[in-house]
């Protein structure tokens, strides 16, 4: 990547976020809307400097729920996926269960994971769990069965076993389609600590949002997502730039 590259990725999006900087500071100043409405991205500025403390402890606790969360969401879709590869018997069983999860809203099963686990990091886990679960599973597993037929054919020309056939040309085909499950789950991650959070937690950024809220701290709530939003794209870019390292051999046809 060239020089004049890297400073162009680096100054579009500067811009643009000066951009929704001096939008949403004429709205707030000049459009006459209350601070406890809409603070000012100067009032949202100094509290993130003057409460950076709290602030830096609340992001501390949700960067960890959703870190344990995405692994463990990881794990557990991708060996789901690859069970329902390897046994018509598990798909039989488990695909409808899996779409099933998708008809109940996780946020509904948000007060019964902290009723079940309690008000500490397990039920945020869990609920950031639930939340990716789905988009890792599917993705790997659609990518598992829509591998090219002609390697499979030659490799059942080589007399490959069919673990083998699963291990040495399935996986290496449904990676790229697992690598995208996880750059969606990685984005989504953070809702479901938050909204665990939300429910019953005595820390992290969605229990600060809840209780400034309460207080009508206005400016400390935009500062807190604030923070939660940069979390979230820090983290799924340190999950996209491991993924282009380790899927290296996957072109990127997108032109800047």
């Amino acid at each position: 990547m060239t020089a004049r590259r890297i400073a162009a990725r680096t100054v579009r999006p500067l811009v643009t976020l000066a951009g929704l900087a001096a939008l949403w500071w004429g709205v707030a100043r000049l459009g006459g809307v209350p601070p406890y409405l809409l603070p000012a991205p100067d009032a949202v500025a100094r509290t993130l400097w003057a409460q950076r403390g709290l602030l830096a402890d609340a992001a501390g606790t949700t960067l960890l729920e959703t870190v344990l969360g995405l692994g463990l969401g990881m794990l557990g879709g991708a060996a789901l996926a690859l069970a329902m590869t390897a046994s018509g018997v598990v798909r039989r069983w488990m695909m409808p269960l899996v779409l099933l999860s998708q008809a109940v809203p996780v946020f509904a099963l948000a007060p019964l994971l902290v009723l079940w686990f309690g008000f500490g990091i397990a039920s945020k886990v869990v609920m950031a769990v639930l939340v990716i679960f789905f988009p890792i599973t599917s993705s790997f597993f659609d990518g598992l069965r829509r591998t090219p037929p002609e390697w499979l054919d030659l490799a059942r020309t080589m007399g490959a076993a069919p673990w083998r056939v699963l291990v040495h040309v399935r996986l290496p085909a449904a990676l790229p389609a697992f690598g995208s499950g996880l750059r969606v789950a990685t984005a989504i991650a953070p809702i479901g600590a938050v909204v665990g959070e939300w429910v019953g937690a005595s820390s992290g950024l969605g229990f600060l949002m809840q209780t400034a809220n309460t207080r009508f701290e206005t400016d400390l709530m935009f500062a807190a997502l604030l923070v939660l939003a940069t979390m979230t794209v820090l983290l799924w870019w340190g999950v996209d730039r491991v993924l282009a390292r380790l899927l290296y051999w996957v072109p990127d046809s997108v032109v800047d």
